[in-house]
């Protein structure tokens, strides 16, 4: 598992793919902020995506998407001044999966939305621009492309699973689009997700995710990525924003507090496993992290899942 798919196992990041949507004529659907990310592709057709705050909308032809990285309210629309209906509104009469606006059927979308924690957001969204725009003509748009018509394949389907094989796909979705525009701007991202495509930084990266619990240091990470260690330390920070060992830390936790939530492991247990040498050294740790020691940590988690 590379960290990436780590990143988003462990720290639970869902999909949810939402009935499709056909247009015509002049319309327009606004929006509401949503509470993770969001992504609508055109299957069919082609409309306008106005983002709240941005004056210039973007356009979308047939078989362009959209990743929606922020809480922003967003409005498609046909033309400018077509009327506009609240989305809440139109998919409230949604049948067999698919809502109607405007009259006729010149344009087909389906969307869907990612449910994130705080911890997924910062280390994935929070360095991105609000939106990314996957124009379907792009070369590298392709294996976003196959993951559109699978999705759009399952939902057409009526076999059992179908509705969660799309979902599982909608994340297939969001890890292609997040290395498409990785691969696009590499220079204009910063954060823990730029790090995974920077050819110093990556090594360094994968070598504390297959191995948290030995006792790096810079050194031993500069070696790794086969540079000097005051190039290692100052392009960590420069990319991730934060320097290795300070990242290694709060990986540690990240994997403490997994296994605090899932398991039944003593805390002593779990911090020789993330590579603390006490469970007092884990527990200072743990505190100065999260704000709460791991026992209490526990305490809220197992009261959340008995509630």
């Amino acid at each position: 598992m590379d960290p990436l798919e780590e990143v988003l196992a462990l720290l639970g990041a869902t999909s949810h793919v939402s009935a499709g949507l056909v247009a015509g004529g002049r319309w327009a659907v606004a929006f509401d902020p949503p509470a993770g990310a969001k992504f609508n592709a055109v299957r069919r057709g082609r409309c306008l995506l106005r983002i709240d705050g941005d004056p210039d909308p973007v356009n979308l032809d047939e078989g362009d998407c959209f990743l929606l990285t922020r809480p922003v309210a967003y409005t498609l629309f046909s033309e400018p001044d077509a009327p506009v209906e609240p989305a809440h509104t139109v998919f409230a009469t949604a049948v067999s999966g698919v809502a109607h606006a405007g009259d006729g059927d010149d344009v087909f979308l389906v969307g869907g939305a990612f449910t994130l924690g705080d911890r997924a957001r910062s280390l994935l969204l929070d360095s991105l621009p609000p939106v990314i725009h996957v124009p379907a003509d792009t070369p590298e748009a392709g294996a976003v492309r196959w993951a559109l018509d699978e999705i759009d394949a399952e939902l057409r389907r009526t076999q059992l699973g179908s509705r969660l094989v799309a979902e599982h796909l909608a994340l297939v979705l969001l890890i292609r689009v997040l290395r498409l525009h990785l691969a696009r701007a590499p220079q204009a991202t910063t954060g823990w997700l730029a790090g995974l495509a920077d050819p110093v930084v990556a090594p360094a990266l994968r070598a504390l995710h297959a191995r948290p619990a030995q006792p790096w240091t810079v050194d031993d990470l500069a070696r790794v990525a086969v540079v000097s260690r005051s190039t290692l330390a100052a392009r960590f920070k420069k990319v991730v924003g934060v320097g290795p060992l300070e990242y290694l830390t709060s990986w540690r936790i990240e994997l403490a507090a997994d296994r605090i939530r899932r398991g039944s492991d003593t805390v002593a247990a779990i911090a020789q496993a993330v590579g603390y040498g006490s469970e007092s050294s884990l527990s200072v740790a743990f505190k100065r992290t999260t704000g709460v020691s791991p026992r209490a940590y526990r305490q809220v988690a197992r009261t959340g899942r008995s509630g």
